[in-house]
This record gives C-alpha cells, sequence and structure tokens, in this order.
C-alpha cells in the first residue's frame, strides 16, 4: 500500500502493483538465466483475476470522469454551453481548452493536437470538454448535457484527396513526403507488373480499455496513475498542457492490459490531471469499449501502387512505388512510420534501382499512430502482392522467385544502407519450404472437415479450394533516423535478494522477466525483483520494436555486471588475484584455480551493493532528400508460409496452418519467444481477414467488439515454428532481435499470398473481404 497526496493535508491511499519477482528460497530455483524458460512473475495473479489492473484503482472522496467527444469529423465550433451540464446534481467540475494553463497540446511525436478542440472538430470523437461527478453515470450525463452549437464542414475522408484540399490544420495537410531514389531511375526491366493495393484500419483493441486515476498533490501538482508505455513523454506533455513543471507532475505506471506499443493515448490522461486539479479530488476514467475506439490512434490505412521491373529469369531490376499513408486529423508518429514504409517498400529483396515516393497526408479520419509493425506490414502485404504477380507472369514457382532475390549481409537496402547484421533471408525462406503441408481433408471422413465459415460452415466441400502462399518480411529496431535511444537502470543486491529499477514497462512483451534472467545469470542468484514504474527513474523510452531487450535490458546488464565486479574484487584481493580469474556458475563463486569456491548468498551476506548504468546504441541518421541514409540500427526478418482453404463459391477462408521461420539472433526465453510469435501470427490473421475499423465519410461506424472482429482462439490456426535462426546481432548487448513484430508484419502477406493461390484471384486489400476471394468487384 503506497501513499499518494490527497485535498489538503489528508493523505489518499492507492493500491499500487508490487515490484515482481520470486521471493527468497533456501536452494537454486529452476529455471535460471538467459536461455531458459522461466515464467513471468505475475502470470499466476494474471491467471486467476488478482494483478491489480489500472482499471481496478481506488482512492477515498473518487470522483468519475467522462469526456464530451464531437459527433463530426470535420465542424466549426460556434460555441460551448456548460451551463446545464455544471447546475447537475454531483457534479463538481465542467473544464474546456479554457482551463488549460498550458500550451493544451498533445502528441508523442508532434505535439499538434489539441487537448480539447477549440474552434474547429477535426475528427470524430474528438475531445472538446470533461466533466467529474461523483457518479460515473451523473458524469456522462452532464457531458451529454453540455450545448454545443457546430457548423458542419465537408469533411476530407479520402486521403488522395487532401493533397488538393483546403488546410486542415495549421501546418498544412501533407505531414511528411519522402522521394527515395535509388541507383538508376530510368532503368527498365524485360517483365513488369503492376498492381494497386489497399490496407485498412486496424486497431489495437486492447481486452482492457484505456482507464486511469489522478490525485491532486499540495504544490498545486498530480499525480497520474495509468498503464502508460512512454511515462516520462506523457509527464512532460501533461505539464505542457497544464502549464505546470515536469517536477509538479508525476506518473505511476499500473498494470497494463496488453500493449502493441504505445498504448495509452494522451488525451485519456489530460482530462484526469485537470479534473483532479480543479476539484482538489481524485478522478478515475474507465472508457467504454465506444470511447476506447474513439480515443486512441489506429494503423494507417494505405493506398500503395507498385511497378516491379524484373529480366526474363527474374532477377529485379528496379521497384517503383507510390504510398499514401493516411494519418488521420493530427501527425503523431506518421512521418516514422512514412520512413518505415518507403525504407522497406522493396522488401528484403537485393533491388539495384528503385523509385519510391511516400506521403502522409491529414484527412479528417481519425488519427492513426503507432501500432506494431507500423509501415513495415502495410508495404510488405503490396511487395509480396507484387512478388505473386511477377512470379504469375513469369510462369515461375512464388517461392523460387523469391529464392532469387533475396537480401544478404553485406548488401544494400534501396536507401543506401549496409545491411551488416546477420540477413539469413535465404535460410528463413527455405526452412518453411522445406517444412511438411498439412494433410487434405479429404484425406479424413467428410463428417470431420473444418469448412470455411466455421465447424458449422454452411458451404459445399466440392467448392472448397485449397491454397499455400509463402512471404518474406522485416523490420527495424529500436528508433530510427536519429532518435537518441538511451535507457537507464540501477541494480540493488542487499543479502541475496536483487531489485532492478528502470522505467522500462512491461507491457506483456517481457522485460520484466528478461532483466530477472539476466540478473541471475550475471550474480548467479535466484531471488530477483523488479521494481513498479514512475516517473522519479530517469527515462527508459517507449517500448516496441525490441527496444527494451535491446537498450533497457542492455542498461540492466551492465549495471548487473558493476555489482558483479564490486562483489568479486574484495575476494579477488585476499587471494591476490584479479576479479578476471573469478567465476559464477551454478550458484558458487570459484577461481580458475579452484581455491576459492563459495557460494554466491554466503559472499553477498550483510552486504548493501548497487550500481547505475546507461546503454546507448550506435547513433543513425535521418533520410536525405533522396530518401538515402543510414536510418537503422538494426533489422530483423521472417518468413511464413501459409495454408488456407477457401470456400470459392462463398468467400470464407479458413487458415489451416502458418509454418514461420525467424530471425531471432538469439533464444533469451524459448517458451516467450513462441508465444510472441504465435500471438504475432495471431494478430496478423486478423489483419488479412477480419479486423477493420469501419470509418464511413469519417464516421467510426460499430465502434464496439461485435462490429470489429478481432481474431480469437477459433480464427488461430495452428503455428508452426519451424525454425528460430540464431546469428547474434554483434551490436546488440545479448544479439537478440525483435520478437513480435516480424510475424505480424509477414503473416498478412502469405494469408493473401494462399487465397491467391486458391483462388486465383489478385486479392488487393486487407482485410480480404468474400467478394475479393472470389472475383467479385464493389
Amino acid at each position: 500500500m503506497a501513499q499518494a497526496h490527497g485535498p489538503a493535508d489528508a493523505a489518499t491511499s492507492i493500491s499500487l502493483p508490487t515490484a515482481t519477482g520470486s521471493r527468497p528460497k533456501p536452494a537454486r530455483a529452476t529455471p535460471h538465466g538467459l536461455g531458459t524458460s522461466l515464467p513471468p512473475a505475475e502470470a499466476q495473479s494474471k491467471a486467476r483475476g488478482t494483478f491489480p489492473y489500472t482499471a481496478d484503482l481506488w482512492a477515498e472522496g473518487l470522483l468519475w470522469a467522462a469526456v464530451l467527444r464531437s459527433p463530426h469529423p470535420h465542424a466549426r465550433i460556434r460555441s460551448i454551453d456548460t451551463t446545464d451540464a455544471a447546475a447537475m446534481p454531483g457534479v463538481r467540475a465542467v473544464v474546456t481548452h479554457e482551463d488549460l494553463e498550458g500550451d493544451g497540446l498533445l502528441g508523442r511525436r508532434v505535439a499538434d493536437r489539441p487537448a480539447f478542440a477549440s474552434d474547429v472538430v477535426r475528427y470524430h470523437g474528438e475531445p472538446l470538454a470533461a466533466v467529474a461527478a461523483d457518479h460515473p453515470e451523473t458524469a456522462r450525463l452532464a457531458a451529454a448535457a453540455i450545448a454545443v452549437e457546430y457548423e458542419p464542414l465537408d469533411a476530407v475522408t479520402n486521403p488522395q484527396r487532401a493533397f488538393e484540399a483546403e488546410p486542415l490544420h495549421p501546418d498544412g495537410n501533407v505531414v511528411r513526403h519522402i522521394p527515395l531514389r535509388h541507383g538508376d531511375p530510368h532503368a527498365t526491366g524485360e517483365v513488369v507488373v503492376e498492381g494497386f493495393y489497399r490496407i485498412g484500419r486496424q486497431d489495437s483493441a486492447p481486452i482492457g480499455a484505456e482507464s486511469g486515476l489522478a490525485v491532486p498533490r499540495p504544490d498545486g501538482g498530480v499525480e497520474v496513475y495509468v498503464a502508460a508505455t512512454d511515462p516520462h513523454t506523457d509527464r512532460d506533455r501533461l505539464a505542457g498542457c497544464l502549464g505546470l513543471t515536469a517536477e509538479q507532475v508525476k506518473l505511476y505506471v499500473t498494470g497494463v492490459p496488453g500493449s502493441l506499443g504505445d498504448r495509452e493515448d494522451q488525451s485519456f490522461q489530460l482530462p484526469l490531471a485537470l479534473l483532479a486539479i480543479r476539484t482538489g479530488c481524485p478522478v478515475k476514467l474507465a472508457a467504454t469499449r465506444e470511447e476506447s475506439f474513439l480515443g486512441h490512434a489506429h494503423r494507417h490505412p494505405t493506398l500503395l501502387r507498385y511497378w516491379h521491373h524484373a529480366d526474363r529469369e527474374g532477377r529485379l531490376v528496379k521497384v517503383e512505388a507510390q504510398l499514401v499513408l493516411d494519418a488521420g486529423a493530427y501527425a503523431d508518429d506518421s512521418a516514422e512510420a512514412l520512413a518505415a514504409a518507403v525504407s522497406f517498400a522493396a522488401g528484403p529483396y537485393v533491388v539495384p534501382n528503385a523509385v519510391v515516393d511516400g506521403w502522409a497526408v491529414r484527412t479528417n479520419n481519425p488519427p492513426a499512430g503507432f501500432l506494431r509493425g507500423e509501415g513495415a506490414m502495410q508495404v510488405c502485404a503490396a511487395h509480396e502482392g507484387q512478388m505473386d504477380r511477377l512470379a504469375a507472369q513469369l510462369g515461375m514457382d512464388p517461392a523460387e522467385l523469391r529464392a532469387r532475390n533475396v537480401l544478404a549481409t553485406g548488401d544494400s537496402l534501396p536507401t543506401g544502407q549496409a545491411v551488416t547484421c546477420p540477413a539469413p533471408v535465404a535460410e528463413l525462406l527455405a526452412a518453411v519450404r522445406e517444412a511438411p503441408l498439412p494433410s487434405l481433408p479429404k484425406d479424413g471422413p467428410i463428417e470431420d472437415w473444418l469448412l470455411p465459415g466455421g465447424p458449422d460452415g454452411a458451404g459445399d466441400p466440392a467448392a472448397v479450394r485449397r491454397g499455400v502462399g509463402y512471404a518474406l518480411g522485416m523490420v527495424h529496431m529500436l528508433g530510427a533516423e536519429g532518435t537518441d535511444e538511451v535507457s537507464t537502470a540501477t541494480v540493488r543486491v542487499e543479502n541475496s535478494t536483487a531489485t532492478v529499477l528502470c522505467a522500462a514497462v512491461e507491457t506483456g512483451q517481457g522485460f520484466a522477466t528478461l532483466a530477472r534472467q539476466v540478473v541471475q545469470e550475471v550474480l548467479g542468484i535466484d531471488d530477483v525483483v523488479v521494481a513498479p514504474v514512475d516517473t522519479d527513474q530517469p527515462p527508459a523510452g517507449p517500448g516496441g520494436r525490441g527496444r527494451h531487450t535491446w537498450v533497457s535490458a542492455g542498461a540492466v546488464e551492465r549495471a548487473a555486471r558493476m555489482v558483479r565486479t564490486q562483489l568479486l574484487q574484495p575476494l579477488a584481493a585476499n587471494f591476490g588475484m584479479s576479479a578476471e580469474l573469478l567465476n559464477i556458475e551454478d550458484g558458487r563463486i570459484t577461481s580458475y584455480d579452484g581455491v576459492l569456491s563459495t557460494p554466491v548468498v554466503e559472499a553477498l551476506e550483510g552486504k548493501e551493493l548497487w550500481a547505475t548504468a546507461q546503454c546507448r546504441p550506435h547513433p543513425t541518421e535521418p533520410l536525405d532528400a533522396a530518401g538515402q541514409g543510414d536510418a537503422f540500427v538494426g533489422l530483423a526478418f521472417a518468413a511464413v508460409r501459409a495454408v488456407v482453404d477457401v470456400d470459392v463459391e462463398l468467400g470464407s477462408v479458413r487458415v489451416v496452418e502458418m509454418a514461420v521461420a525467424q530471425d531471432v539472433g538469439r533464444v533469451l526465453n524459448p517458451r516467450q519467444l513462441r508465444t510472441r510469435i504465435e500471438a504475432g501470427v495471431t494478430q496478423g490473421i486478423g489483419a488479412a481477414l477480419t479486423e477493420h475499423l469501419r470509418v464511413v465519410r469519417g464516421e467510426v461506424r460499430h465502434a464496439d467488439l461485435t462490429g470489429y472482429q478481432l481474431a480469437t482462439a477459433l480464427d488461430a490456426p495452428e503455428v508452426k515454428v519451424v525454425a528460430l535462426v540464431e546469428e547474434r546481432d554483434v551490436v546488440a548487448p545479448f544479439g537478440a532481435k525483435a520478437a513480435g513484430a516480424p510475424p505480424l508484419v509477414v503473416s498478412p502477406a502469405a494469408v493473401a499470398a494462399a487465397v491467391r493461390a486458391a483462388t486465383g484471384q489478385p486479392v488487393n486489400r486487407l482485410p480480404i473481404k468474400p467478394q475479393f476471394a472470389v472475383g467479385v468487384t464493389e
């Protein structure tokens, strides 16, 4: 139980998550250290439903918040009248843009989004005001009672119209344009194929919707308890909006119910903080599912037009592409997503010549932002579709065509950057090609067939066709284009228990487990706990792209090695040798000559040792005016073979099997790694077949988990991890690579390829609608 400041001098009791880790045990626990399947410390509490998430928080004197959102995608605000709402019994405060003392702007990468709209709304669901009341239903009714006079304006919802439309934002409609030019722009191939592709609006759709709690401080500041994944950036933006110093705003990270990147949108946190300051009371917000869909960013819907040039033997000569990413109303991280899309537009292939133009544009659609594999997933679906088209044109096996063009270490990307990290793309492709195929349904009794559409599928078995498709893809690790990647960690050992302090948030990606394994490996002790995260700790940056495995766990390792030196130096000095001649293994400290052999726990008895360290990878640089530059720290690759059954009369699709080969660098936790691959594949299947947030003329439709169809366990096929290629990246602290994004990026393209093989249709849209699977146009 921790104490947080409340109204006046009273203390408000807030339930906080406890440190994660093991408790002292008399004997060695198993498994231990790197390379083992150490289970997450919080696994049992999550399975039993006792793990404290943000929605579980409570404080004495609690008020409830509700947010008023625009029903229009584009409108001028003539007036906002809060009189009736403020007069309702139980309402304690109503706030609008006029109550903000700071700049009032939000945004993780670019702060261009008003916390509350003041003169114009630019998307359906944009916040205008917030209410605090003594009951959640009272707060919602009061929010609905706020009278807003709108003048509806024409909404720009087609990103292609954004180029000639009137500016929707003071910064204009084009967030960024990247014109990549590589090699000879006039080169041509003997065979040219053209394709147009459309990628839909995938949502993270967290099972635990956004929620949070804010508590006022006596100094006029505020404490916010929220499932943030980048707490220091959130704190700084909150302070900027509220007109406070960073020291007056403190974020506590509570249990995160899953994340696909920067999970929490700042627009949920700002009303909480402002209302807590205004009322002098703790304020809680628990978003409904509709509010969650309206309030956070989605994957960038993307339009892609491609021309692939090749010679008669199938060697790529040139790739031309035009990419348009729909950023929605505000910029967020669209410039970064565009850089990934443009850089990886040709895929993991050797392409001597490339002409790629990419734009990210503002529209009156909901804002797009970070979602695992941003930019890379969209172009993977397109460049793999092009490889299938090219194979068909050449009369060649699609997998063989890919094999003739794969990238390898030492080759260059179209950005001119040399691939210096391991790039075993040929090995990955060979692994999925050689994996045994699943048996055909006709080999069993007809009553046992699993038809597309489910166990009770209405289709005729005679109309079912099986297809096999291949896809290759790549993602970048860490930030790009000059992002200063740095993380700080402290390891403190008292007696035989170690505590790790690092602001890297555990979002389900396994950082807390990895941090424990690192300390176990370096210090030879079992009992390691990871402290909860707050903004009093030094920044560790956001999650995603394998960042915390590389940078934050790297900082933990360096701090643990410093503690190891503190432990071993006195022992070595007693025997007249250097600490380098001592080894820690199996819980014992031993010397090279066997003279010294003592348990680590005995050597630590009565000692308190600690050290703080940073990890910062080598720098990168922005892409130049021609889209050239060393923009990425490292790359990770994956190959996927999809097997699907398609009812060619109904257009329904069943994914039978997904075979995955992945470039992992080094396996740090086998069970955790395979689980993340399976999760990435399942999310990719959702993007391929079902997940699409419908937006009609700028308005979000069916913002619930009935209208937005997440892939479930019933949709998940057998996922066969046929190869984990361990070629360590020598510049990474452990040699490991990003795990969750590569299978997500590649799986949708593989499913689309398999549906093409089964139907003979082009399948150029994601998600794949039934009419496109059977060749019916809109």
